[in-house]
């Protein structure tokens, strides 16, 4: 009799999806009628989830690209972006965006535009290739130590959106803003006004919610800007995961970072998005 076998931090070996526990192994086998197939899939990551970094978002495309592929699927990154954000949004009502299914699912520098019909429009940012190099060389990312759900960080955020708070609906209006000089500076290789804006857009995260940073994330930020880094921000949701610094004197940043007990993770930009690697 076929079966479907997931493991990750535990394992499960069910007969039909309907069984499976876990949520998102659960609606991708249901999304694609795995059922009648033998499967077995187990799964790893380098980093823990809630750290800011689109892990769920990561997970969900990566699981749903390896089950097209077994099924001999041609899907395109928008489709396979939309089957994720439908698991995640539609079917778990995860209070999140779209921004990881899609940047997981094209990778590189897109500029993603999220129209109110729910469409999204992907852009590849047509920046230097030396500006990438430096880009690349000059962000660091430093682990918090802090770990949490972004769809109850967010959850605030979202109630007060949808009540009409004019402090929310401004702060938004402005991250738009803020995300499109963001690109500009990339495009043009403005690294002093790319730094500039993460410091912006911490202090609009900050006062969009009184849960998106602590005193340690605080104490931790200065620190970073008071040893070498010219801008800054806490990546994702906020709450926890990491700190990403831009810097070009690094050796003095991972020093102060290093005694004040964050652990740097070093990470090189991905351009081919969602991908399957065959080991032969």
């Amino acid at each position: 009799m076929p079966e479907l076998i997931v493991k990750y931090s535990r394992l499960e070996r069910v007969a039909h999806a309907d069984e499976l526990e876990h949520p998102i192994f659960r609606e991708a086998f249901r999304l694609l009628e795995m059922d009648g197939r033998s499967v077995e899939i187990a799964s790893m990551a380098d980093l823990p989830a809630g750290t800011g970094l689109g892990s769920s978002g990561s997970f969900t495309t990566a699981l749903l690209k390896a089950l097209h592929t077994r099924k001999k699927d041609l899907v395109h990154p928008r489709e396979l972006a939309e089957e994720a954000c439908h698991i995640e949004i539609d079917v778990l009502k995860e209070e999140i965006g779209k921004q990881d299914q899609y940047i997981s699912a094209y990778g590189g520098l897109t500029c993603f535009e999220f129209c109110p019909d729910g469409r999204v429009d992907a852009r590849v940012l047509p920046i230097a290739s030396q500006t990438l190099y430096t880009l690349e060389d000059n962000l660091l990312l430093f682990f918090t130590g802090y770990s949490r759900s972004a769809s109850k960080v967010l959850q605030d955020q979202n109630q007060r959106s949808l009540r009409g708070d004019e402090e929310v609906e401004r702060n938004l209006t402005e991250l738009k803003d803020i995300a499109r000089r963001t690109a500009d500076a990339l495009v043009d290789g403005d690294f002093g006004c790319f730094a500039e804006l993460l410091n912006v857009q911490w202090e609009q995260k900050r006062r969009r919610s009184g849960i998106s940073s602590n005193a340690d994330i605080n104490s931790w930020y200065r620190l970073g800007m008071e040893n070498g880094a010219l801008g800054g921000k806490l990546v994702g949701a906020g709450g926890g995961g990491f700190l990403m610094f831009y810097a070009e004197e690094k050796t003095r940043l991972r020093k102060a970072m290093l005694e004040a007990g964050l652990r740097e993770v070093r990470f090189r930009f991905d351009f081919e998005g969602t991908k399957v690697v065959t080991v032969s």
